[in-house]
């Protein structure tokens, strides 16, 4: 039976100085310290130093340990940046095993499951690994610029919504990374207006044939579109937030996977890039008692279904009703249905109208 042999990348936990091979070549040519000292013009003390492991190797020290020695320099200077480049892996090492337990705030089994980063066996590599993806040199960088990035998020949050800061830092930066990837144009807000009309009128269409075009008519104004699943612990439909002046980010996670909440929640970040601030990152838990929600919240309404039709659609007792007014304004019917069930707070009736909406890999 054929076997196969694992193999792993020797990871040494020590490092040689350069002086210790400076010693052992002195001793090897029966030279001394104070010999070595008076041929290169260095001071005795500095050799001692160097030998120690208290000073370095520099260039102009290597220059003159070639002339002396007849060791070329380069060799002189690569031990020293070998050795320094090894001392500052092993102190990488001993902080980030320092800091295992940190990985307990972060969801990186999940991170592991969508293949975002490789499943590691050493804890310590494993904290390396989840730093790179938040793009942070350390646990510390990482508290503080999630939590400047998440502030006015926390601000508005709910006691009630079950939120934590680990699991809503690892969705939007899934969702930063897919928007990096996508070219767009500058912003220009009056073209992705001019958008949000056309991409209205793909409502009626399936995800298959309206995903694409969306992504396109909102790059091509400067909105890079990303779709990423909802993470344990981070349940929000939305997020918008300002990559650049030049470039913001809608990020969907198809929570509730029904067509009217998909469709509310694209219309209500995309209020946000319309008409709030650039320095602040906007978190759609389906709240209203904050004024920028609010305002997001009045603008996917209204952008849907007009507000004159309201009284209309509270009195609707007939699928024949929903769907005319559905034809007349050319949307999907189950918007309709939501924004009727939103009104009257009968979320059991014209239920059926909702188009379910599913992953692609979902099995």
């Amino acid at each position: 039976m054929a076997t196969t042999k694992t193999t792993y990348p020797y990871e040494p936990n020590y490092a040689v100085a350069p002086g210790e091979i400076l010693e052992e070549h002195l001793d090897a040519i029966d030279m001394t310290q104070k010999e070595l000292a008076l041929r290169t013009g260095l001071t005795e003390q500095t050799i001692i130093r160097i030998i120690k492991d208290k000073h370095p190797i520099t260039v102009n020290t290597a220059n003159k340990l070639e002339l002396v020695l007849g060791v070329p320099s380069r060799m002189w200077n690569n031990l020293e940046s070998l050795y320094r480049e090894q001392l500052a892996k092993i102190a990488e090492k001993s902080l980030h095993e320092s800091n295992i337990a940190w990985l307990k705030s972060v969801p990186w089994k999940e991170l592991v499951k969508r293949k975002v980063i490789p499943n590691e066996k050493d804890k310590a590599v494993l904290v390396k690994n989840v730093l790179a993806f938040f793009g942070v040199s350390n646990v510390e960088q990482f508290q503080a610029y999630w939590k400047q990035q998440l502030q006015t998020v926390a601000a508005r949050k709910s006691q009630s919504f079950k939120s934590e800061f680990g699991a809503t830092s690892t969705w939007i930066r899934l969702g930063e990374l897919q928007a990096h990837k996508i070219d767009t144009k500058p912003i220009d807000k009056k073209k992705f207006k001019q958008s949000l009309k056309v991409i209205r009128a793909l409502t009626n269409e399936s995800p298959s044939s309206f995903e694409p075009k969306m992504r396109a008519l909102c790059a091509d104004a400067g909105v890079a579109l990303c779709f990423e699943k909802g993470i344990a612990k981070a349940p929000w439909h939305g997020a918008s937030r300002w990559l650049s002046p030049n470039k913001a980010m809608i990020l969907l996670s198809l929570r509730g996977k029904r067509d009217d909440q998909f469709w509310f929640s694209f219309f209500h970040e995309a209020g946000h890039i319309l008409y709030d601030s650039k320095k602040e990152m906007y978190l759609n838990d389906g709240r209203s008692d904050d004024p920028c929600e609010q305002k997001a919240n009045d603008f996917a309404a209204h952008w849907l279904i007009p507000k004159q039709h309201e009284r209309e659609i509270a009195e609707y007792t007939s699928e024949n009703e929903l769907f005319a007014l559905a034809s007349a304004l050319n949307i999907s019917p189950g918007i309709i249905a939501g924004r009727y069930q939103h009104l009257t707070g009968n979320y059991n009736k014209f239920n059926k109208l909702k188009s379910k909406l599913e992953w692609a890999d979902a099995s």
